[in-house]
């Protein structure tokens, strides 16, 4: 079989992957039917990569992930930190620490998902920026990943990659002598010198509706006796208006009424608190007879009731719900929940919100019953950014899941099960018991990511045995030729840690890993070396917004720009580089 065609499939994917107007896991599917076509991928293992270890791993550690969290016992913990918040370089060290931890053993975006919340709760208590938080532990979270075989997808699929080759897989802390001194070392870098090179510049909020300026498209109506719309529908007002806003409450009585049916009239006095534009407040204003109830700005309270509460929630990468409109999420009719607004880089949009195509990293602004608010959320794929308003009680059942998982730790560490087996019973005791229930067990699988570790496995798998590993390897140790084995080891970490800048890491460690033990093959020396330095490199993709979920996950939360990233992620790059190169040849020596 010719490897040309493998390669040009792989190029092809990866410029889809770094486009990003599609799905990396559609793109994944694509790729592999490519190359099923053209025979490369045999038939037969066109559904391979579904049973792999490493996949089946990484999503019994997501679900175990989420019914840890559900147990309450982490954020007992988490919302205790706030003692170690008085300065900010105390702030930023106890978040990122706890971040880094919780990754060692939890998915990355789980952890942050954790820890986000606090962050930014703490932030506005102290009067301090979300953006001199939220970079900090969304890269302490990937360098805690690097520290366990489970910490991350990418040191997973090295690990099942080394069974596939030798017969024998990294246990559970091969990773951690590397990973941990590196994981120290760059979340050192970003508590004493990273925060600095963020710039600091960004708005401070005083509540969770300032971060999104909602007095600049919210308005409190009053209808006088003289108004038009007195004792006509929501429905007849907006048929004979033609005008794109939307109603938040109306105020009758003192009494505040979110739920608003098509058919509710408007009576004299009502206050409308209306979500639209200045130019189209103005046109309902004119046409309608009504006047502006006060010049103040729109306060929370204004928004919620003993019974509404207000919730952000930022959109995760790979969510269902990226790439479709808020119009088509049908989060009123379905859910009860209105759409106060949307923020994008830090920046709101003031009209048409129904109409605004959701990409990863948006955040929003919803409103809705305080008893659901939270759960529905979650439902409709967004991921909540405040804490939960339900206080747990402490009972010894809720360290059972936490129990459950660090058996099977155990039992992996020990090499007593393999990890999958481990990690499969421990998800199977926790269903079985109720800990989390089935509609739950799904839901918290990451699908995109599993399907993309599924499609991409058979893909790097017919890049070996089409010869193109080998093939690339000996044009790249024929142009270092004059080079050492340490010197091509960096070459080739730069050159992975750069794809995952811009790519999936858990595809690039698949695209990369044969390549590199090829390589060490064709210099005769230890591939163990060079499959740390792509699990390392792979797992560091601190450059881009792009390159990590959690560097997405942050993006509209702080503000943060393309350029922030760089500020903050190139010398952390640079860092990690020249602290696992020696510590890698240290632990995995070449020969």
């Amino acid at each position: 079989m010719d490897p040309y065609k493998v390669i040009i499939i792989l190029i092809l994917a990866m410029t889809l992957f770094i486009w990003g107007r599609w799905r990396y896991d559609i793109v994944a599917l694509i790729a592999l039917f490519a190359a099923t076509a053209v025979g490369a991928v045999p038939l037969s293992q066109i559904y391979a990569g579904l049973p792999n270890p490493a996949v089946i791993t990484v999503a019994c550690v997501m679900v175990i992930s989420q019914t840890i969290t559900r147990s309450g016992i982490l954020n007992n913990f988490i919302s205790k930190v706030d003692f170690l918040t008085e300065t900010p370089m105390l702030h930023i060290a106890s978040l990122s620490i706890i971040a880094m931890l919780l990754s060692c053993f939890m998915n990355n975006v789980g952890a942050l998902a954790l820890i986000m919340p606090v962050a930014i709760k703490t932030a506005i208590k102290h009067k301090r920026s979300p953006s001199l938080l939220l970079m900090p532990i969304a890269f302490a979270s990937g360098l805690g990943g690097l520290t366990t075989v489970i910490g991350t997808p990418p040191n997973l699929l090295i690990s099942s990659y080394r069974q596939e080759i030798t017969g024998h897989a990294f246990s559970m802390f091969d990773f951690t002598p590397v990973g941990a001194i590196v994981a120290v070392a760059g979340v050192l870098f970003v508590i004493f010198i990273g925060f600095r090179l963020i710039p600091n510049k960004r708005k401070v909020p005083k509540s969770v509706s300032d971060m999104f300026n909602v007095e600049d498209y919210i308005f409190e109506v009053k209808v006088a006796d003289t108004s038009v719309i007195v004792d006509k529908s929501l429905a007849k007002i907006k048929k004979e208006l033609k005008l794109d806003y939307s109603y938040l409450a109306i105020i009758r009585n003192k009494v505040k009424h979110t739920t608003l049916p098509k058919d509710f009239t408007i009576e004299t006095n009502d206050l409308l608190i209306i979500q639209a534009s200045t130019d189209i407040i103005k046109d309902f204003i004119s046409k309608t007879k009504t006047q502006l109830a006060t010049d103040k700005p729109i306060t929370d309270d204004e928004l919620k009731t003993s019974d509404i509460n207000l919730m952000e929630a930022v959109v995760p990468q790979g969510s269902r719900i990226e790439g479709r409109s808020t119009q088509s999420l049908r989060i009123r009719s379905r859910f009860g929940i209105n759409l106060v607004a949307i923020s994008r880089e830090g920046k709101p949009f003031k009209t048409r919100l129904h109409h605004v195509n959701l990409k990863a990293g948006d955040v929003v602004l919803l409103q809705g019953p305080r008893d659901s608010l939270s759960e529905n959320i979650a439902n409709m794929g967004f991921l909540p950014l405040v804490e939960r308003d339900i206080q747990v009680k402490t009972s010894w059942k809720m360290y059972l899941p936490l129990i459950t998982f660090l058996i099977a730790i155990i039992l992996t560490a020990t090499q007593l099960l393999p990890v999958q087996v481990a990690f499969g019973g421990a998800v199977l005791i926790m269903v079985v018991f109720n800990w989390i229930p089935v509609k739950l067990l799904y839901e918290g699988i990451d699908w995109p990511i599993i399907i993309l570790l599924a499609a991409m496995i058979p893909i790097g798998s017919a890049l070996q045995t089409t010869g193109g590993t080998t093939m690339i390897a000996t044009w790249l140790a024929a142009s270092a030729h004059h080079m050492s084995p340490t010197w091509i080891l960096l070459i080739m970490m730069v050159i992975t840690m750069t794809i995952s800048d811009f790519m999936n890491n858990a595809a690039t460690a698949i695209v990369m890993a044969p390549i590199a033990v090829s390589i060490a093959n064709t210099l005769h020396v230890n591939i163990d070396p060079f499959l740390m330095g792509v699990a390392v490199a792979s797992s560091c993709s601190f450059l881009t917004p792009v390159g990590h979920q959690n560097n997405t996950l942050v993006m509209g939360p702080g503000g943060y720009k393309f350029t922030d990233y760089i500020r903050m992620g190139l010398p952390l790059e640079l860092i990690v580089l020249a602290v696992s190169l020696p510590t890698i040849l240290w632990i995995w020596p070449l020969k």
